[in-house]
């Protein structure tokens, strides 16, 4: 038996990643936690099949965990996770359906969120913003908890990342789905802003998602965007958060943002972030303003020169405190004080 069946949806490394954390710190606050992970289904076509696909590996990972585990109480992670699911429970969430699946896309999603909203025992949003976009009937008669994702320098407890100024690449971008990501943007920005000997990485993209987006794959030498832009496709965690210590910047232009995540890890790591502005909870994007305006804004290319040719010395330093409240230590006290308490509750009700 376990005491909390964490139903993972896990369609990205970010997901999978936020989800384990939140696992290992509800065993730290003292509950006994069982994950179970949805099988990836097959591709399809469009988002609102993507999603069938996704909420029925969910309701057969969660209907599993259910027997094997029998639960006092259940943490559906993402909507996705919760739209078919066996038995009520938590839903935790980057953004809700009512914003992020607008028109054809979230044609049968919406009207399920909302009702399975309001019969969750409790609302758990990663943030103030995405609780804001959720319907105003399931926020007035469910419980809600802001829960952020924790984030932590890749190498936490060791020396603070390296300035700006000592990091052998110049730019990186993580490019997941390449049309939210705005990554047709970025390449003509970082087109015009690169001088001779600078270099874009761009990580977390398939030849596949690249031509769903419109984006030439890259052959040969270069590919799109020219020299200066260095492909790298998928590549382990470890690897990623490796390269983020090893770049300036980290550059994005969304269409919109649900959360910023990778954002996020980028200036854990000690990048400066370069952002075209964004629709969504996009927690980082407050962040990078409050750190050096010149760098959030329309003109992308401008912004990227001025990161590189004008970094502010104490860039690195602020970020680490403006992360603070997102560090491991914070989002385990609301764990331990405010969710298990409030599961088990629920859970006794």
């Amino acid at each position: 038996m376990a005491e909390i069946l964490l139903v993972s949806l896990g369609s990205t490394a970010g997901l999978r990643a936020a989800d384990e954390e939140l696992r290992r710190s509800l065993e730290r606050a003292g509950a006994e936690v069982a994950l179970v992970r949805a099988a990836p289904p097959r591709p399809v076509r469009t988002l609102a099949l993507t999603d069938l696909g996704w909420a029925l590996a969910c309701r057969r990972a969660a209907a599993d965990g259910l027997a094997a585990h029998r639960p006092r109480a259940v943490i559906y992670s993402s909507v996705t996770a919760a739209l078919l699911w066996p038995r009520a429970g938590a839903i935790r969430f980057d953004a809700p359906a009512a914003a992020n699946r607008a028109g054809r896309h979230g044609v049968w999603q919406r009207p399920l969120e909302a009702r399975r909203m309001a019969r969750a025992p409790l609302l758990l949003p990663w943030s103030a913003g995405a609780l804001a976009e959720t319907p105003a009937p399931a926020r007035a008669r469910a419980r809600a908890l802001v829960v952020p994702v924790a984030v932590e320098s890749a190498h936490d407890g060791a020396p603070p990342p390296p300035p700006p100024a000592a990091r052998d690449i110049a730019a990186i971008t993580y490019a997941a789905n390449p049309a939210k990501k705005g990554l047709a943007r970025v390449l003509d920005a970082w087109a015009r802003a690169r001088r001779a000997g600078e270099e874009l990485l761009v990580v977390g993209t398939s030849k596949r998602e690249l031509e769903a987006a419109g984006i030439r794959a890259p052959r040969g030498a270069h590919g799109p965007g020219g020299e200066g832009v260095r492909w790298l496709g998928m590549v382990g965690r470890e690897e990623y958060r490796a390269l983020l210590r090893r770049c300036r910047a980290y550059v994005c232009a969304p269409t919109r943002e649900d959360h910023g995540l990778a954002q996020l890890e980028a200036l854990a790591d000690g990048c400066m972030l370069v952002s075209a502005p964004a629709p969504g909870p996009y927690v980082a994007l407050a962040l990078a303003r409050g750190l050096d305006e010149r760098l959030v804004g329309p003109d992308l290319a401008g912004a990227i020169r001025v990161a590189l040719d004008d970094p502010r010395a104490d860039y690195g330093a602020r970020a680490r405190r403006a992360l603070e409240p997102l560090r491991g230590e914070a989002v385990d006290r609301v764990v331990r004080e405010q969710l298990l308490p409030r599961l088990r509750g629920a859970a006794g009700g």
